[in-house]
């Protein structure tokens, strides 16, 4: 079997749906991975990868508690500035409790200072959990309980702020809160933490944070950490966390052969070293605490040529038994790593023009993938 032919498995965790209008270049946008363990996008720089990314930090950050409109977009982000349009947000995600949806618009009437939020909805099964027209929330009928109706401001998201003992509401907060996008700068992650989390953010510069909070929450994480960072570090011993200072912890790697022994702070490890720290962690909450959905940009930067496939496999193998992976990258190597049935090709013409997407098993392509990326004669 080939590196990129994983066996296919029914799995929850996964995005059905991600559909975007009128936000940076990406207009009347559906993202295809339904079905998809595992995804990868292609394309010239400027297509949209990266905004098909923040589009889902958008959608992360109020789950994490960002509710102010004004925090999240600003009037330009629609699409060549055309405010007469409202800038649109759909997610249908699979979970164990079933199939949950997310609806987000946006408008930006003439005279106003920032955007408001014209509806919001949150379903499951086709059952609206709430709904929401400008101001006024509803929440549905349940059975012995009327509808309940209130109204919050027009410039904030209603869904990270109710309070309520809606159980489908808090299981889909909880997913999209625990998203994983990355897109990592390992010269500024310094190995120091005060606190513990779940819920890194997109530069993972909160890295010691999460490796004390993963560890704390599932002791048995660290094992999964261990076990792929001796395949790509074959000299590594142990990982240390030591209290260093009132509340801090500083990470401490531990390398040992038969030439003895050495312990290197977190900060002084290589970026390629750090990717392959933030590789491990992303397979430990795959089992702690997901399955998880993870995005990330450019997973092959700051590896070597010779690491890179291994790397981007060993992603795509964690997210075979549940959740969902999705890169974007421009490395050969990466790109062999997956299928043309599992590939997309994001495209377009000018900063004029919206991004096309499609699948690369849809396309003519005259010899192999990688080659026609090189000679530039690869479009939607």
């Amino acid at each position: 079997m080939a590196a990129h032919e994983l066996p296919c498995a029914y799995h929850f965790n996964v995005i059905q749906r991600f559909y975007v209008h009128n936000f940076r270049c990406l207009e009347n946008f559906e993202l295809p991975v339904s079905g998809q363990s595992s995804t990868l996008l292609i394309g010239n720089n400027g297509v949209g990868k990266t905004t098909v990314a923040y589009a889902l930090e958008l959608l992360r950050n109020i789950a994490r508690g960002k509710n102010q409109i004004g925090e999240l977009v600003v009037p330009g982000d629609f699409t060549r500035g055309r405010t007469d349009t409202p800038m649109r947000f759909e997610i249908e995600v699979k979970l164990e409790s079933g199939l949950y949806g997310y609806v987000l618009a946006l408008e930006f009437p003439k005279g106003f200072k920032e955007l408001r939020i014209l509806s919001e909805s949150l379903s499951l099964n086709g059952s609206p959990v709430y709904t929401r027209d400008g101001p006024q929330v509803t929440f549905a009928r349940k059975a012995g309980v009327p509808e309940a109706h209130f109204n919050i401001d027009w410039h904030l998201v209603a869904l990270p702020i109710i309070q309520s003992d809606n159980d489908p509401l808090s299981v889909f907060r909880l997913w999209l809160a625990r998203m994983l996008i990355l897109r990592p700068v390992p010269g500024l992650i310094l190995g120091d933490s005060d606190k513990e989390t779940l819920e890194p953010n997109i530069q993972v510069t909160d890295f010691a944070a999460w490796f004390s909070g993963v560890v704390a929450y599932a002791p048995s994480a660290y094992a999964r950490i261990d076990t792929y960072l001796r395949q790509v570090m074959p000299d590594l011993l142990d990982i240390k966390n030591p209290v260093v200072g009132s509340d801090v912890r500083s990470l401490r790697i531990q390398f040992a052969n038969e030439q003895g022994s050495l312990t290197v702070p977190f900060r002084d490890l290589s970026d390629g070293e750090k990717c392959f720290m933030i590789c491990a962690m992303v397979i430990a909450a795959s089992t702690a605490y997901g399955p998880v959905f993870c995005y990330w940009d450019e997973p092959d930067n700051f590896l070597a040529l010779s690491e890179v496939g291994h790397f981007v496999l060993s992603l795509r193998k964690t997210f075979q038994s549940g959740g969902q992976f999705i890169a974007a990258s421009h490395n050969p190597e990466a790109i062999r790593q997956f299928s043309n049935d599992n590939t997309l090709l994001l495209h377009r013409k000018s900063h004029m023009e919206p991004t096309l997407v499609r699948r690369v098993s849809d396309l003519q392509i005259s010899g192999d993938l990688v080659g026609a990326l090189i000679r530039g004669d690869l479009e939607p």
